[in-house]
């Protein structure tokens, strides 16, 4: 396997005690800009980085996701607490029959009835999205690259190749990636993390002729070689939600370039996935039916009525 990838040197230069010192003892001086907050940001996790050991957990990208939601969301309570406030003050002026006693309590909760009744109906509509993927309404119709795209990859496909394409943070550098390919598995991930896939492939590839890049340093992208370069892949990994091969479509422009022989199995896939869709018989069938008719016009003396096609 061909791996594609930079190396960086690192100066590793430890700081001196003194210079240590003097950064431990530095006080939190930043103010923020309502212009600039992102900087006001930035000199908070450098006095963090530098007061604690914050930086070295494996979960901190996560942990800081978690609280920024929750901020989020209480933000965003509040603003609808406020709406809601605005409302019955507007209504009470316009003269609408609000009763007095009826305290913001009482609009606070309607605000958090609303907001259940929303997130109950996300939770619905994210429901509905995991059984389509997960098959309940039958194969999913593939994209534009006879693939899928899935939550934390996107992969397409040609009749000889797989191509993976796995999204990474910006600035990403490729010592931190972790990718390996094996004839019926693959992983990939960043050194630290949960891998991003990790599973069976859905066919065996050629393992010398598989390689992986990085992609301008936010996207890794993964070439596999099909062992067998005559079938559409239904999925990537198993388990996964799979595509409905019969709308997989070649390239036409490229078949000029395959030899005869795999040229004609091609066209006649693609004829079959045709006929299939129109709900009329294969290619495969239509020959069976010649036959037996030609059997039929040589006996007219047997009974075929009851004769099936399997």
């Amino acid at each position: 396997m061909a791996i594609i990838s930079d190396f960086e040197e690192q100066d590793s230069k430890p700081p001196s005690s003194s210079t240590a010192a003097a950064a431990a003892s530095k006080p939190f001086n930043a103010v923020l800009d309502p212009a600039n907050p992102l900087g006001f940001l930035q000199a908070v996790f450098e006095f963090v980085g530098r007061e604690s050991d914050l930086f070295k957990s494996d979960s901190l990208i996560n942990d800081v996701n978690a609280v920024v939601r929750m901020v989020k969301d209480k933000l965003l309570t509040e603003e609808r607490k406020r709406k809601v406030e605005a409302e019955a003050s507007n209504s009470k002026a316009a003269g609408k029959k609000v009763k007095e006693d009826v305290p913001v309590v009482a609009a606070t909760a309607a605000a958090k009835k609303e907001e259940v009744k929303e997130a109950k109906g996300k939770e619905v509509m994210k429901e509905a999205k995991e059984e389509d993927k997960n098959g309940s309404q039958g194969p999913a119709a593939p994209n534009n690259n006879n693939g899928l795209d899935l939550e934390n990859y996107s992969w397409g496909q040609s009749l000889q190749e797989v191509n993976v394409n796995i999204p990474v943070p910006a600035g990403t550098k490729s010592r931190f990636i972790v990718c390996d390919i094996s004839r019926n598995r693959l992983k990939v991930g960043l050194k630290g993390q949960p891998p991003i896939i990790d599973g069976e492939l859905y066919r065996p590839v050629k393992v010398d002729d598989c390689f992986w890049s990085l992609e301008d340093q936010k996207s890794i992208s993964v070439l596999l070689t099909k062992k067998d370069q005559m079938e559409w892949w239904k999925c990537c990994v198993k388990g996964e939600p799979e595509i409905d091969t019969q709308k997989a479509e070649p390239e036409s422009s490229k078949l000029s370039d395959l030899d005869p022989e795999t040229r004609s199995t091609v066209e006649k896939m693609m004829f079959d996935q045709r006929q299939k869709s129109m709900g009329l018989p294969t290619s495969d069938e239509t020959q069976k039916q010649e036959i037996l008719k030609k059997f039929m016009a040589e006996h007219p003396e047997m009974d075929f009525s009851k004769a099936k096609i399997s």
